[in-house]
């Protein structure tokens, strides 16, 4: 009987035990990560998960082989690819970043063990999970509620720009949740809200920044999503030459020229989700290893921008920023 077809006679939890023996005879694990290697905002991130694994004691090239699809593709690709991945019977799937991700490994397998780190969805709520406690199934991981920072970000725009009142937010299908939460507090805190919603991959940037103009908005808040990272120089750019003060969920952002940015440190949530991989190769089940929150949060400001777009940033935003960046 095959490997595959002797998983699926005994369940799902027979795929566990099967990671410890392949450490105990010997031969490298497998390990199939969809992550934005590439990408210039998650990249450097993507590499800690890998330096968090290698301190775990598990190196590519020695024991650790690595399998890594971008998480910037439709949904369509992303299943193609994690079937794939199954076929090559590795040990641990993980799945970094947004929901089709995910939706793609759980297609693929109900056997071998899923480690995610959601930060565009809620995976209890769509039920990849059944609490944070008690995960069940093959999938567990970290976390990240982003629709809680998506508020948050909305009101320090306001405590930055208390003169300001018409806000633009780019948003796509995978930030959906979060641009309701971010709508619904903005609309609670007096502002107007110009939605621009991107449709297709790759993103039209040039005629979203006339459609805002246009709309005569004064802030600009961009939803957390892969398919904006690989348009971050164009977003932050034209942000600066349209003096318009702008708003990133990670850190990165800031540092290519976003003005402010406000979310978890992805290095450390990536590392986070590494531990949760390592666990698993050395034989625990997902169904022991609760979801987990991220703990670490960074907010970032560019005096650099500020002073580019002509703006003044309140002393009280900057004695908040964990990072002043001049």
């Amino acid at each position: 009987m095959r490997r595959r077809e002797f998983i699926t006679v005994l369940g799902g939890t027979a795929a566990w035990p099967l990671v410890s023996r392949a450490q105990q005879s010997g031969k490298p694990v497998r390990v199939g990560v969809f992550a934005g290697a590439r990408n210039p905002v998650i990249g450097p991130a993507y590499r800690a998960f890998l330096e968090e694994l290698s301190r775990a004691g598990f190196n590519e090239g020695r024991n650790l082989i690595v399998e890594q699809q971008p998480t910037d593709q439709e949904l369509p690709a992303l299943s193609e690819q994690a079937v794939a991945m199954v076929r090559a019977n590795p040990d641990v799937l993980v799945a970094l970043g947004s929901e089709p991700v995910l939706q793609a490994c759980v297609a693929a397998t109900r056997t071998i063990p899923i480690i995610f780190v959601a930060n565009n969805y809620d995976p209890i709520a769509r039920g990849y999970a059944q609490s944070l406690a008690k995960p069940g199934g093959n999938v567990t991981g970290v976390f990240l509620r982003q629709t809680e920072l998506a508020e948050k970000q909305v009101e320090l725009l306001t405590q930055a720009f208390a003169d300001r009142s018409r806000l633009a937010v780019m948003w796509d299908d995978i930030s959906a949740d979060q641009f309701e939460a971010a709508e619904r507090r903005a609309r609670l805190l007096g502002l107007q809200v110009h939605s621009h919603k991107f449709e297709s991959p790759p993103y039209d940037v040039d005629a979203a920044y006339r459609n805002i103009v246009d709309a005569g908005s004064d802030m600009l808040l961009v939803l957390s999503s892969p398919f904006f990272a690989r348009h971050a120089d164009r977003i932050i750019e034209i942000a600066i030459g349209q003096r318009l003060p702008s708003m990133f969920i990670f850190k990165r952002y800031a540092e290519l020229g976003g003005l402010m940015s406000y979310g978890a440190d992805p290095i450390a949530m990536y590392r986070q989700g590494a531990t949760f991989v390592g666990k698993v190769l050395r034989g625990a089940k997902p169904t022991e290893l609760p979801v987990e929150l991220p703990t670490k949060f960074e907010m970032a400001v560019n005096l650099r921008t500020a002073k580019a777009i002509g703006i003044e940033l309140p002393t009280s935003i900057l004695l908040r920023a964990d990072e002043v960046i001049e």
